[in-house]
């Protein structure tokens, strides 16, 4: 697993100098999750900050897409963040019973078949978690506590060094730059706020929060939201 060109660009963007080998050490978590489990094929790296839980770095800007989807309805990592001590969860449960849907389709869309999410631990108090994606069904059962045993010390390690400056992730950056990204944004705006039964304004507020929160753009989680409504 190697980052896109395209989370290398937002890596380079939201890491200050001094958080590099955060980017490093996200690869070496990375490799140490393939090696245990072969079908994985994306990890992200969550930091629980006033109550909201933020997508540090992704491995791919698929994986960073599908976190986005689940900070709009609910996904594993929202929860563990919650309390809950992981999730293991196959997508193809999570479409038949319509649980976190925006989240199991974009899941579905990339070939994600199951999900591991994993609390990150300090003082007992949970500051982080863990995503873990597969492209196949089960990947994840039986190795609970190795994987936990094997990255978690090191994303404890990870959240607690770096200055990760949310307040850098500005809304400015992430606004549409075509006419045809203006359409993207407002159509997912109006899928949403049908969906939801709220207002245009609170619908785009949503959805530009859960762009900031998984580290993408704005016009990719809208992307998320027209292909699960596809779906």
């Amino acid at each position: 697993m190697e980052p896109l060109p395209e989370t290398d660009e937002a890596l380079d963007e939201y890491l200050e100098e001094e958080d590099l080998d955060l980017r490093a050490l996200l690869m070496s978590m990375s490799r140490e999750a393939r090696r245990l489990v072969p079908s994985c094929v994306g990890l992200s790296l969550g930091l629980v900050q006033d109550g909201l839980t933020f997508t540090v770095v992704a491995t791919a800007a698929e994986i960073a897409a599908i976190d986005a989807a689940q900070y709009l309805e609910g996904g594993p990592c929202v929860e563990v963040a919650a309390g809950a001590d992981l999730l293991d969860l196959d997508v193809a449960d999570l479409l038949d019973e319509q649980r976190w849907s925006i989240f199991a389709y974009a899941s579905a869309a990339q070939g994600i078949q199951s999900t591991l999410s994993l609390q990150i631990l300090r003082e007992g108090q949970v500051i982080g978690g863990i995503n873990l994606y597969a492209a196949r069904s089960g990947a994840f059962h039986g190795r609970h506590q190795t994987l936990a045993r094997a990255l978690g010390a090191a994303a404890e390690s990870a959240v607690a060094d770096a200055d990760l400056g949310f307040e850098t992730r500005s809304l400015a950056r992430k606004a549409p730059r075509t006419l045809a990204d203006v359409r993207t944004v407002d159509i997912a705006v109006g899928m949403l706020a049908a969906r939801h039964h709220v207002s245009v304004d609170e619908a785009r507020t949503r959805l530009e929060g859960a762009a900031t929160r998984a580290g993408v753009s704005v016009v990719q989680a809208a992307s998320v939201v027209i292909e699960a409504h596809r779906g």
